[in-house]
């Protein structure tokens, strides 16, 4: 899908990382919530609540998910799964473009 319909957008930014990851929430009709985001290159530790499904859209990164201890390479056009109540880590080898689905 590459635009969403019928959405609400939070205006203030979420910053982290003094400005180097940022993003907008994006709520549903259904109660359902995204996050849309753009991450600079550079190392990232993230911890979740709710589980999350991260679709790169574009650039190149490595994840360390929860459990695993091999780094994955992960390109535009590809996906991840990340546990709720975890943490994960990020490596951003090349300015990445991002939208994160909160599972419930």
């Amino acid at each position: 899908m590459s635009e969403f319909n019928n959405v609400t957008i939070v205006k203030k930014a979420n910053v982290y990382f003094d400005g180097k990851v940022v993003s907008r929430t994006v709520k549903f009709e259904d109660g359902s919530t995204k996050t849309l985001g753009f991450m600079m290159p550079g190392e990232y530790n993230f911890n979740t609540e709710a589980a999350e499904v991260m679709e790169i859209l574009a650039g190149k990164l490595d994840v360390l998910l929860p459990g695993s201890n091999d780094w994955v390479a992960v390109k535009g056009s590809e996906s991840f799964d990340v546990p709720s109540n975890s943490n994960f880590e990020l490596k951003i080898h090349e300015a990445t473009d991002y939208c994160c689905s909160f599972v419930k």
